[in-house]
């Protein structure tokens, strides 16, 4: 029996992916192990976001090689997509495997050492079923790609034009979900916002459909752009029974000028309104971003601009990176880049400014009741039960009782301390 290690970087696209190599390999007779001594081979399930993913991607390649150099290595995901044949002078990668390709592993391992499809000529959603059942909430993949052309950004040369799912497989998966006892599900995608653009549909129609025609009890989306949350959108969620208040915008920057220089079609005022729509319609919705700093042409006034928007904007959380240049893009061309100091600089005053709104955004929710989703296994440090609720804390309970996972609790949240939120079970 053939025994392999995977590693995936990146997005939830890509852990969704994570699940159909498993799957795919273990349906013919490969079985998944933890252990590298154990492992026939290494796949490594990449990311091309930052060259320090490209970066850490080729040392974990070579370090697997270096500690066992009998072990077959298959580099997939966008550095394999994006790459290709450069990756061939490589001595510490056997297998370059696609985005597309990869979900069928097993047919291509058995066949071939070089398998990238050209992406950019795909038009279809590639649906494949997969069992969810290792956890408590279901990630479900409705969309692929991307049609915009942001310059800092390399994703849509490795994950080709947006392609959507059809609704019919989504409310299928999402039935077979709910028959394995799934309380939640997670739409994901590259560029979910896109959904259904090919057959003149959206966002909207497929909640709906949803609502309509499954008994899920809860879902909660991915990441959007700001100009994709409509009014007609934020009112059917705010009236949802089933929608968690949990948004991630994907913003990239607070500054018109850099917006521009980035190809973002909105402007900071837009989007500082839209957060407090959001926060106006929802009781106590997270609300997280993303922030690029240092982009080509980002002067100390823009970055300025960027903080003190941020500081007074009512966001839960911001994630943010320095910007990392990728060639083939726009912003690669770009005069007046930043130099790295400078960036990792303003990113560190970035993630002091999130810190502040986390633990804002927690005190605010302490002493409230939440319902909590409880997760299948306990903390491996305490020994707590932990879950979600509806807006995106993860919740610590001061019980062991095994019956409680994956059940939905009324629990106060009591308090937080060294990182951790607790809570206490509401009985009744």
């Amino acid at each position: 029996m053939e025994k392999f290690v995977i590693h995936t970087m990146g997005c939830k696209s890509n852990q969704f992916e994570e699940i159909i190599i498993e799957e795919n390999l273990t349906k013919h007779g490969f079985k998944r192990v933890f252990n590298l001594k154990e492992a026939d081979f290494y796949i490594l399930n990449s990311c091309s976001v930052t060259h320090k993913s490209d970066n850490e991607a080729f040392y974990l390649l070579r370090n697997a090689k270096h500690k066992k150099p009998e072990i077959k290595t298959i580099l997939t995901g966008c550095i394999a997509q994006i790459e290709k044949e450069n990756l061939l002078k490589y001595d510490f990668i056997d297998y370059i495997i696609g985005n597309d390709d990869k979900l069928h592993m097993y047919e291509q391992i058995e066949n071939k050492k070089f398998a990238v499809t050209n992406i950019m000529e795909k038009n279809d959603f590639t649906g494949i079923s997969i069992d969810n059942s290792k956890k408590t909430r279901a990630s479900l993949k409705i969309q692929d790609g991307c049609d915009n052309r942001c310059s800092y950004c390399i994703i849509p040369y490795a994950r080709g034009k947006s392609r959507s799912a059809d609704i019919d497989f989504i409310i299928n998966e999402i039935k077979n979900l709910e028959k394995h006892e799934f309380k939640e599900v997670v739409f994901t995608g590259i560029h979910i916002g896109l959904w259904g653009k090919e057959f003149s549909k959206n966002l909207l129609d497929l909640l709906i459909q949803t609502e309509r025609k499954t008994n899920i009890e809860r879902y909660r989306l991915g990441s959007l752009n700001p100009s994709e949350i409509t009014d007609e959108l934020l009112e059917f969620l705010s009236k949802s029974e089933k929608f968690c208040p949990h948004f991630h915008l994907s913003l990239q920057s607070a500054c018109d000028k850099t917006l521009r220089s980035m190809n973002r079609f909105y402007k900071v005022d837009d989007y500082l309104k839209l957060i407090d729509k959001i926060n106006s319609k929802f009781d106590m919705p997270f609300l997280g971003s993303d922030i690029i700093t240092g982009f080509a042409g980002e002067t100390e006034e823009d970055f300025e601009i960027t903080r003190k928007n941020l500081e007074k904007s009512g966001l839960s959380q911001i994630h943010t990176f320095p910007y990392s240049v990728r060639q083939g893009t726009a912003g690669a061309g770009m005069p007046d880049q930043v130099d790295d100091k400078t960036k990792e600089m303003r990113a560190d005053i970035i993630k002091s400014i999130s810190a502040k709104k986390y633990n804002e955004f927690v005190q605010k929710n302490i002493g409230k009741i939440r319902n909590v989703l409880i997760e299948k296994h306990p903390d491996k440090n305490d020994g707590c039960l932990k879950g979600v609720t509806p807006n995106y804390l993860t919740v610590h309970l001061n019980s062991s009782d095994l019956n409680l996972t994956n059940t939905v609790c009324s629990v106060l949240l009591t308090e937080y301390k060294n990182g951790k939120i607790y809570g206490k079970k509401i009985d009744g």
